[in-house]
């Protein structure tokens, strides 16, 4: 069920699954272009800077309220922007040139942080003032991350496109082990308004690479004229179009049910395991590591594969139910750096296929309906999840998040199957069990000889 190669049109939904090992790619290749290694070295600082603004937020907010539930709101703002307003952004993003539109919205998320950088060094800062910065952070985001997600095939072009994607995964990933060691340093050494301006002043870093591009080695995309309906017209061209809607249906059940980590692992080092902070903090270090091996592995395949999705998605969901279970804390550490590795792979494989059977007109809309869904269910499924979990227990919670996942991804693999024309074919290779899709006509071939 391969997903097609070209990133300038769309395949039909009737893709062989071979039997061939995907292409395999330097690790680093993309990174050989000028104007992609510019803004990956941007994103590099930009992203630990975001990473410590974001713990440094939740602890301002948590020491001028108290509450655990403020903390909760100030998330639920910053995502709320995307769930409204996202498949807009997405409309504007295919309008624009995303250079520029890039130009604007790091301007405005640096701008953010330094506004709120200042109220907390000057002693002013109220909640309600942390609240307004992370919903316009939100509202900046609604356009910043389709046209970032679509501005890398710009950059790269369709043969690096899958690499390009793995990297950036790799580089947030990266961010995501130094920023909150970063933040927590300077929040017992000089305060939370220190890490708010660094953050803030991040951004001079990718600004600087938009600004240092050459604009002549970016690849020329159509952008999509002035016109009514585009909205509409980006959701039937998803909804007509197999290679898209299932991966994108697929990865809006694993990030409304299986990614809720914050609530699992809080519940494990506390109630689990009898912990503390020092294991949670631990048991995300340990999902991030794994999360950035994922993501190095992933740049290493030259193309994605629909099989390859599945297939991940069903073992992401797997482990996640064989770690509800584990009997000590040990193996349970050890089984979060494999669910760390496999969701890398679920996100990149899913992120590039999409990207790649899009045509280039669309995947601003495209994107930011991948996002939406992606990154905005999990405040959505996440109550849900918190409610079983606290009724049921931790080992419960993380047991249903993952049987989910591992449904939804034999569900859609069936669909796509199906849709492919192909067919289960069970046998033995080199004394092994050989599991793989044929086409119908090849099985019936094969049949009758």
């Amino acid at each position: 069920m391969s997903t097609g190669t070209g990133a300038d049109s769309a395949p039909a939904p009737t893709a062989h699954d071979s039997t061939s090992a995907p292409s395999k790619t330097n690790m680093f290749s993309s990174l050989k272009i000028r104007n992609y290694r510019l803004f990956f070295t941007g994103q590099v600082i930009s992203n630990t800077g975001t990473w410590m603004q974001r713990i440094a937020q939740d602890w301002l907010v948590l020491s001028l309220t108290g509450s655990a539930a403020a903390v909760g709101i100030t998330t639920a703002l910053q995502f709320l922007p995307m769930l409204l307003f996202g498949l807009y952004g997405g409309v504007l993003v295919d309008r624009l040139p995303k250079r520029p539109v890039l130009l604007f919205t790091q301007s405005a998320m640096g701008l953010t942080g330094l506004a709120l950088a200042a109220l907390t060094l000057s002693g002013h800062v109220q909640v309600w003032h942390v609240y307004l910065t992370a919903f316009a952070l939100g509202l900046a985001t609604v356009v910043d991350n389709p046209a970032r997600q679509s501005f890398v095939s710009e950059m790269v072009g369709p043969g690096q496109l899958q690499n390009a994607v793995s990297l950036n995964s790799a580089n947030f990933q990266s961010a995501r082990l130094v920023g909150p060691a970063v933040a927590g340093l300077l929040i017992t050494g000089v305060g939370t308004g220190w890490a708010f301006l660094l953050n803030g002043l991040s951004f001079a870093a990718p600004i600087a690479g938009l600004l240092l591009m050459r604009a002549r080695e970016l690849h020329q995309i159509e952008r999509a004229p002035r016109g009514k309906g585009q909205l509409r017209e980006g959701l039937r061209y998803v909804a007509g179009r197999p290679e898209l809607i299932w991966p994108i249906v697929l990865i809006g059940f694993i990030g409304t049910f299986g990614f809720n980590f914050p609530v699992w692992l809080s519940a494990f080092a506390d109630d689990v395991f009898q912990a503390g902070a020092g294991t949670y903090s631990m048991f995300n270090t340990l999902l991030a590591i794994g999360s950035l091996a994922g993501a190095l592995l992933a740049a290493r395949r030259g193309t994605s594969r629909m099989r390859l999705l599945v297939v991940a998605a069903l073992l992401f969901g797997v482990l996640e139910m064989v770690a509800a279970v584990a009997p000590s804390l040990w193996i349970f550490s050890g089984l979060l750096v494999l669910i760390g590795m496999v969701s890398l792979t679920v996100n990149v494989t899913a992120n590039s296929s999409v990207q790649m059977a899009t045509d280039p007109a669309m995947r601003g809309r495209v994107m930011s309906l991948f996002m939406m869904v992606f990154t905005g269910g999990t405040p959505l499924g996440a109550p849900l999840v918190g409610w079983l979990t606290d009724t049921y227990g931790a080992r419960v919670g993380f047991a249903a998040g993952g049987l989910v996942s591992a449904a939804a991804a034999v569900a859609v693999g069936l669909i796509l199957a199906r849709v492919g024309g192909l067919r289960l074919s069970v046998g033995w290779h080199r004394g092994h069990p050989h599991v793989r899709f044929v086409p119908r006509e090849q099985e019936q071939l094969a049949a009758a000889a």
